[in-house]
C-alpha cells in the first residue's frame, strides 16, 4: 500500500524540495510531489516539519553502554543498532580500536556473521580504526598492539568478517603502507589516515597510493607549522579527499571546524561522533577497549592523562551545533550527517540520500533541527 509523508521540506542530494508529499511503497521510497497524487493514499501528516534521510555514522565505537570491543555482537546487533535510531542514525559502521590480532578477529567473525540480525541502524560494514599508528598520536589506543600494516594479516581479518570489513585506518609514515594501501583500495576498501605523526611528504605518498579519508580531523594527528605541514596542512591541502569531524565543540573549536569546511568544502567533510559506551548513558566511569574513561560535563576522558576518550556526541547534536554556530547552513549540516560520510565510505548506493528504489529511511526535523521521528523501512522506529 502507497503511503504518502507530507511535510514542509525534503532534504535530497540535489538540493531542497519544498512542501509536498514523499511516496512511501513497500518500506521504498518513491516520488516526490507537490500536491498528493492519490487523494484513496493513507497521508502521514506532518505539515511545519522537515524530511531528511536517515543519518549515516561511519566511526562510531558503541552506544548504549556497549562497545564493539565487548566482542559480544548480540550487544551491537540489539542494544546499540536499536539505540542509535534515537539519535537519528539509520545506518553505521561498527568500529573497532587497536588491539590483540585474535581479538579483533573474534570482533570481526561476530559481527560478519549477524549484521543483518540489526534491529535498529543498519549495519553497512566494519570500520577498523587501526591497528597500524604511531606512539606519538595514540590517543586512547594502545600502544603495544601498533605495528607495520600487514596484507597478510588484514586478509584474516577480513575473512572472518566474511567480507564485511570495508575501512582501515593506518598511520602514514608506517613501513609498507604504500604497498597496503594501493592493494586494498584495488579491491575497494576505503583507507583512512590518522594517528599520526607523519610530514606533508608521507602524507602525500598514501594518498597518491589511494587513502582517501582522514581520521577525526584535527584530533591525533601532527599539527600545521610554517616549516612542517605535517598531517592537518595534509587535510587542508590534498585534494579529493574527505575529512571526518567531531562537532560536539570539544574535540575541535567551531571556529577551527568552519576553517576546514571553508578550506575543503562541505561536501567533503563527514560528521561522525566516535562516539564510546558511554552515550546515551548517564554521567559516571566507563571503559574504552581497555582503558578506564570518566564522562562528564559532556566529555570522555582518560582516567590517566585526561585525554579526550571518544566522544558521547549524538549525531543529530552535531548537525544542530553547525548551524548553531553560523559554519553551515541546515542543507549543508544534513548532508555533512548523511550523503558525505555515506560517500566517503562506498556506501551511498544504500544509504544517505532520499532516492526513488531505495529504503525508506528517514528522520523528521523540526525547524531548529531536532529530532522528531526515525523511520526505517519506512516504518516509525523512533519518536522523540
Amino acid at each position: 500500500m502507497k503511503t504518502y509523508i507530507k511535510a514542509d521540506k525534503f532534504f535530497y542530494a540535489a538540493g531542497v524540495k519544498n512542501a509536498g508529499y514523499l511516496e512511501i511503497n513497500n518500506g521504498k521510497f518513491g516520488r516526490w510531489s507537490e500536491n498528493l497524487p492519490d487523494e484513496t493514499a493513507e497521508v502521514i501528516d506532518y505539515t511545519g516539519k522537515w524530511i531528511a534521510p536517515g543519518l549515516v555514522d561511519t566511526h562510531i565505537h558503541g552506544f548504549g553502554g556497549v562497545d564493539v570491543m565487548d566482542n559480544d555482537w548480540e550487544g551491537v546487533v540489539t542494544t546499540m543498532s536499536e539505540g542509535l535510531l534515537s539519535t537519528g542514525v539509520t545506518s553505521f559502521l561498527p568500529t573497532t580500536l587497536t588491539a590483540d590480532h585474535t581479538l579483533l578477529k573474534e570482533v570481526s567473525k561476530g559481527i560478519g556473521e549477524h549484521y543483518k540480525e540489526a534491529k535498529g541502524a543498519k549495519i553497512q560494514g566494519i570500520y577498523f580504526e587501526g591497528p597500524y599508528f604511531t606512539e606519538e598520536f595514540k590517543g586512547a589506543q594502545n600502544p603495544i598492539y601498533m605495528t607495520n600494516p600487514s596484507i597478510e594479516e588484514f586478509r584474516e581479518w577480513q575473512e572472518a568478517a566474511g567480507g564485511l570489513i570495508s575501512k582501515i585506518a593506518l598511520a602514514p609514515e608506517r613501513e609498507g603502507v604504500e604497498e597496503f594501501v594501493r592493494t586494498l583500495t584495488e579491491e575497494g576498501i576505503v583507507v583512512s589516515l590518522g594517528h599520526s605523526n607523519a610530514t606533508l611528504v608521507e602524507a602525500t605518498k598514501a594518498v597518491d597510493a589511494g587513502a582517501s579519508v582522514w581520521v577525526h580531523a584535527y584530533n591525533g594527528m601532527r599539527g600545521l607549522t610554517h616549516r612542517e605541514p605535517g598531517m592537518v596542512g595534509s587535510v587542508m591541502s590534498l585534494p579529493h579527499t574527505y575529512a571526518e569531524l567531531i562537532c560536539d565543540g570539544h574535540h575541535v573549536h567551531p571556529s577551527a571546524c568552519g576553517i576546514l569546511m571553508d578550506k575543503m568544502g562541505h561536501e567533503h567533510i563527514a560528521m561522525i561522533t566516535d562516539c564510546m559506551r558511554a552515550g546515551g548513558m548517564p554521567d559516571g566511569h566507563y571503559m574504552l577497549g581497555e582503558f578506564g574513561v570518566n564522562v562528564q560535563n559532556g566529555t570522555a576522558r582518560l582516567e590517566e592523562g585526561g585525554n579526550l576518550a571518544g566522544s558521547i556526541l549524538k549525531l543529530e547534536q552535531g548537525v544542530q551545533n553547525v548551524v548553531n554556530w553560523g559554519i553551515a547552513t541546515a542543507e549543508q549540516a544534513i548532508m555533512m550527517a548523511s550523503l558525505i560520510p555515506a560517500k566517503s565510505c562506498k556506501i551511498d548506493d544504500k544509504c544517505g540520500q532520499i532516492k526513488a528504489g531505495r529504503d525508506a529511511d528517514f528522520i523528521v526535523l523540526d525547524e531548529e533541527l531536532h529530532l522528531v521521528a526515525t523511520y526505517l523501512d519506512g516504518e516509525k522506529r523512533y519518536e522523540a
